[in-house]
């Protein structure tokens, strides 16, 4: 495993892409209302980023077909823009988006509401949220990979909810995906031989991308290869920021 740091010029790369992912989820979440289409939110995606001088980077990435992942419920990422697939009152929206300025990566995800939801719905987002702020705050020099998940997990899991451990988040730079892996819990429990606990340096960009399920942390993935749901059925939600550690102490590059 190679972990890549980033320079200050680097980081001021991504820094203006992370403004790009920010303004466009911005629009994104103005245009979930009940009755758009998961694809149209995509051509809402695709074109602002190209406005921007920017290239989606979900689009092609391993063949995935598009610039936005839209994953609904009790899905948990990677859904697959569709026509069909049209938003309802209640319903949970998961956007993910990521593009490529200046050769850089930015990548963040929300949960929004669609109308008027559930309280249990509510919960979900709010803890969720709440779970992404617990793991950036454990981003400190010294510290180590696994204090990250450790903050999530050990958030979420007293109010009834679980992490993910299938999908984690990443290092990111030039490429989507770097290391090291980045997962939402404590992975010194649950030891896995593809997990690396390095120590937290400056220079150091990570996607932080907490996943958590109102019920256990199973998922499937559908026969689309891509859209990962719920083993049990029950909610999702996905907030994910890009976070540069500084000689400063860190920066969220997309919020």
């Amino acid at each position: 495993m190679s972990v890549e740091l980033k320079s200050t010029a680097e980081i001021g790369y991504m820094r203006d892409a992370g403004r790009i992912v920010r303004e466009i989820l911005v629009e994104l979440q103005k245009a979930v209302a009940p009755g758009i289409s998961t694809l149209e939110l995509d051509r809402i995606a695709d074109d602002l980023t190209y406005k921007k001088g920017a290239k989606p980077v979900f689009k092609g990435y391993r063949g995935f077909p598009a610039s936005l992942c839209t994953s609904l419920n009790h899905e948990v990422v990677h859904g697959i823009p569709n026509k069909k697939r049209v938003l309802r009152e209640g319903d949970l929206m998961k956007l993910d988006f990521g593009v490529v300025y200046r050769g850089y990566v930015g990548d963040s995800a929300v949960t929004v509401p669609v109308g008027k939801v559930s309280d249990e719905a509510l919960r979900l987002i709010a803890a969720t949220r709440e779970s992404l702020q617990k793991g950036i705050a454990a981003i400190r020099e010294g510290n180590r990979v696994s204090d990250i998940g450790a903050a999530v997990q050990g958030y979420v899991e007293p109010l009834g909810y679980s992490v993910v451990r299938k999908f984690v988040g990443h290092g990111v730079g030039r490429a989507l995906h770097e290391d090291p892996k980045v997962p939402n819990y404590d992975f010194t429990r649950e030891p896995n031989e593809n997990l690396t606990n390095v120590r937290l340096r400056p220079g150091m960009v990570l996607a932080v991308e907490p996943m958590v399920n109102a019920g256990a942390p199973d998922v499937e993935v559908l026969a689309d290869g891509w859209t990962a749901i719920t083993a049990d059925g029950k909610l999702s939600a996905h907030f994910e920021h890009t976070i540069a550690l500084t000689d400063q102490g860190t920066e969220v590059l997309t919020a």
